[in-house]
């Protein structure tokens, strides 16, 4: 049996439905016609669309009946149908939902100002609401969901009577903005979200409707910091175009999926779509963020009595090379080399031969960067350091494997002579070359940084003690350009107990955004390693600054990359600036890692020996 919806809330991201008048309407129903009268005219075309949206994997399905108010349904001449066609609505929808999703009471606003300022009674609007909330009520609905209303005294109305007929019912409140460039929006903004996050009557609130996913996510960095109840976010499938006469929703179902990310580090409890969404902008959004959200929320669970003895760990500057200096405060640098995609190792062997010579500390190897399909970042270290001697630092990643999996990835590098490793969480497939492929995050990287802790004392998963305990000197990562930087800063505390010994960060462009973060984490005492990307181009700046997750480029920076084209010059002016970044920092870090573009070896060297 499901949990009850606000309990639900607290076990992570809730997927709502997309849009039914889209659906509706894309079935032939014409734009003048009552939508929600479909309920009773011709319900299969609406449980077509549940049943939809259930198979895209929405956890809650929207009644149809937003605009199923008798004010509403006058125009119609439907008023005296309201309760009918409400029931009618919830019945449609549970009949898909049955026991395991949840069915939210769609109540959108009556189309009239309430008096004083508009010419409605304010009493007829409130026995208008009471007919509606009372029927969807009655029909069994989890919550109610007060959708796309522009006048904040009209939902206020509407939510307080609801609150009347129901103690217990879930309220989510959602409002419709529309992007705004005067000096005062984003002050209403936020004086909005307060006024709402302080009524009673609610229990979850957002937007939904008018805008697109860039807008909303605009809106919501403006107000995130003045909610404490959980946010919803159900953005339109951005601005209706007029295509030969129809008006067509053209962000794409990807795109979608694209701020689902991004919505979801932004802290956002409850997402769905608005008009324009189809089952396959819902399909998208869930395989995004559904597993990321689980392994985040799950934690590792060790199934081990109190009275077990660990064994002593390792001191860190006897586990490697590389501990050692993290424990004395030598100078860091690493080189970040890519494995390559197909069976040669040959190339990327021979360019950590060239490193040898120049004092590097070690070589850093992502596991399947942006979700690729490449050479393991474990076998790839292993033949670096065979044929070298060079120090790796493979990335493990939570992404493919399940918890014995990773265990084992563990015990594997240990036994190969790999201590230092670096414990990510991993971009979701939908990132990469294999979108429909299913990402394991059985936990993500905090669960997986304690169970390789746990090693390092000398017991696995299961309890069961090994005979020595693992040496790893565990990194985690950062991003000191996170767009929820508070929710950064508490899961970088949260890695540290679990027991990690050192970051290395994204790629790091806003030296003062870098320095900010470096200071709100200083408590936790672990040394950091910065990224440095030196940019080999606009064009490279333009890439990174769009398209890849965790990376912000300053417009100055920009601006100094677009005056530059020929392309040596354009490589030197981005090594110019990589330079300027480390000059600024290098007091405040341990090192740097140096990611060169496209792999010139003699671009990250450019930036160190400087």
């Amino acid at each position: 049996m499901k949990k009850p919806y606000l309990e639900r809330i607290k076990d992570g991201i809730v997927l709502f439905d997309g849009a039914m008048g889209t659906m509706l309407y894309d079935k032939g129903i014409f734009i003048n016609q009552c939508f929600e009268n479909i309920n009773l005219t011709d319900p299969d075309k609406v449980l077509e669309i549940h049943q939809a949206m259930a198979d895209a994997g929405a956890q809650v399905l929207t009644t149809n009946t937003f605009g199923a108010n008798p004010i509403k349904l006058k125009s119609y001449n439907l008023e005296d149908k309201t309760a009918e066609i409400n029931l009618k609505g919830v019945l449609l929808a549970k009949k898909v939902a049955r026991s395991s999703l949840y069915v939210a009471g769609s109540i959108g606003p009556t189309g009239v100002r309430p008096a004083p300022v508009g010419d409605t009674p304010v009493e007829e609007i409130t026995e208008a609401f009471t007919i509606q909330i009372s029927a969807l009520i009655k029909g069994g609905v989890d919550l109610l969901l007060f959708e796309t209303f522009t006048n904040v005294d009209e939902l206020l109305l509407a939510v307080r009577t609801a609150r009347k007929i129901s103690k217990e019912i879930p309220i989510q409140a959602q409002v419709s903005l529309r992007p705004n460039e005067s000096e005062d929006a984003e002050d209403r903004y936020v004086r909005l979200f307060r006024q709402l996050d302080n009524e009673e009557a609610i229990d979850v609130l957002g937007m939904n409707c008018s805008t697109g996913p860039a807008s909303m996510l605009d809106i919501l960095q403006i107000v995130q910091n003045h909610v404490t109840k959980p946010v919803s976010i159900m953005p339109n499938a951005g601005f209706p175009r007029d295509v030969e006469g129809r008006q067509l929703y053209l962000a794409s179902p990807d795109y979608f999926a694209e701020y689902s990310l991004k919505f979801l580090d932004a802290g956002v409890c409850v997402l769905g779509g608005c008009c324009g969404t189809t089952p396959e902008h819902i399909r998208k959004m869930g395989k995004s963020v559904l597993s990321l959200d689980r392994s985040r929320r799950k934690g590792l669970t060790v199934h081990a009595a109190e009275t077990e003895k660990t064994l002593p760990s390792v001191p860190l500057e006897m586990r490697s090379g590389l501990g050692k200096a993290l424990k004395n405060g030598t100078w860091i640098t690493a080189v970040e080399l890519v494995p390559p995609v197909g069976t040669s190792l040959e190339k990327i062997v021979k360019k950590a031969a060239d490193l040898v010579n120049h004092s590097i500390t070690a070589i850093n190897i992502p596991d399947g960067p942006r979700a690729s399909s490449r050479i393991s970042a474990l076998v790839t270290a292993m033949e670096i350091t065979r044929k070298t001697g060079m120090a790796t630092i493979p990335h493990i990643c939570c992404r493919d494997k399940n918890l014995i999996g990773l265990q084992s990835e563990l015990l594997s590098a240990q036994a190969a002579g790999l201590h230092n490793v670096l414990i990510i969480t991993g971009d979701p497939p939908k990132t990469g070359n294999f979108p429909d492929v299913t990402g394991v995050f059985d936990v993500d990287s905090i669960g997986l940084i304690s169970l390789a802790s746990r090693l390092n004392r000398g017991m696995d998963l299961a309890g069961k003690m090994l005979t020595s305990p693992t040496t790893f000197v565990i990194g985690a990562g950062a991003n000191p350009a996170a767009q929820n930087i508070e929710q950064e800063i508490e899961r970088a505390y949260l890695k540290v107990e679990a027991g990690a010994d050192y970051f290395i960060t994204q790629p790091v462009f806003d030296v003062e955004q870098l320095l900010s973060f470096l200071d709100k984490i200083k408590p936790a005492g672990k040394p950091v390693i910065a990224g440095v990307w030196p940019l080999a181009s606009y064009r490279n700046a333009l890439f990174l600054n769009n398209e890849v997750p965790g990376i912000t480029i300053p417009d100055e920076i920009m601006k100094r990359m677009s005056t530059v084209e020929d392309k040596e010059q354009a490589r030197e002016e981005g090594i110019l600036i990589a330079r300027s970044i480390v000059d600024t920092i290098r007091g405040e870090i341990a090192g740097i890692q140096v990611s060169p573009p496209f792999g010139r070896l003699q671009t990250a060297l450019d930036v160190m020996q400087a």
